[in-house]
């Protein structure tokens, strides 16, 4: 029995608990037109701003649909809307397409399947982008407990007495409900899948090394439905 749901692989920064063509112009121009620069517009998300701004963009962003594709198939998932932190922030991550290039990173199977890093440099920089030092607090007064097809948040630590979340993975479990009796009360659950557990199954049935990673990169894209 695992004892809980952080990562147990390394990535370049820590260890964690998912072409335009150009066209030219015909006539020359006095001054050669500047490309526009796409920028982010929301600001870097710290401990300090982490809550107001997942409330306002949750108000802003009420979608509560999400699919998960695989090369082994598609995995639909609802988000809760009793954890509205956990919620706006995977509709954030998956509008900055944070998750491209990401992994299924764990398999345990008959337990769970994590996802939400990879060993690629861009991972990495995509979380300083976003905010690398921010966690989600725990939203688990709803007392929900983990089912079959439960989509919850993973640990960055395993002491961890304010029951955060890491914000950039989530993990779904696929055991019975009396093997996650040490994780209810400690894990945020904010969603569930609804269709493509079959995928789920089959992406827990890979062959993995003794550290749960999965022997070949099974990448992963977020879509809101």
């Amino acid at each position: 029995m695992l004892a809980s749901c952080e990562d147990k692989k390394k990535t370049s920064e820590e260890k964690t608990e998912v072409t335009k063509e150009i066209v030219k112009d015909t006539v020359p121009s006095e001054k050669p037109i500047e490309p526009e620069v796409e920028t982010n517009k929301y600001p870097e998300i710290t401990e300090e701003n982490m809550v107001a701004f997942l409330t306002q963009y949750g108000k802003e962003n009420p979608e509560t649909k999400v699919r998960v594709s695989t090369y082994l198939g598609d995995i639909d998932i609802e988000l809760f809307e009793d954890t509205p932190l956990h919620r706006a922030n995977f509709i954030y991550l998956t509008k900055q397409e944070y998750f491209e290039e990401t992994f299924v990173h764990r398999i345990a199977p008959g337990f769970i399947i994590q996802a939400g890093n990879s060993d690629l440099r861009s991972t990495p920089k995509k979380r300083a982008a976003i905010g690398k030092n921010y966690l989600l607090p725990a939203e688990i007064s709803n007392k929900r407990t983990h089912q079959y097809g439960s989509v919850c948040g993973a640990k960055e630590y395993r002491e961890n007495p304010d029951k955060k979340s890491a914000p950039f993975e989530f993990y779904i479990f696929i055991g019975e409900p009396r093997q996650a009796n040490h994780l209810n009360g400690d894990y945020t659950i904010f969603g569930k899948v609804t269709n493509g557990m079959d995928v789920v199954e089959a992406i827990s049935k890979l062959p993995a090394d003794e550290g749960e990673w999965p022997k070949s990169n099974v990448y992963i894209s977020v879509t809101v439905r």
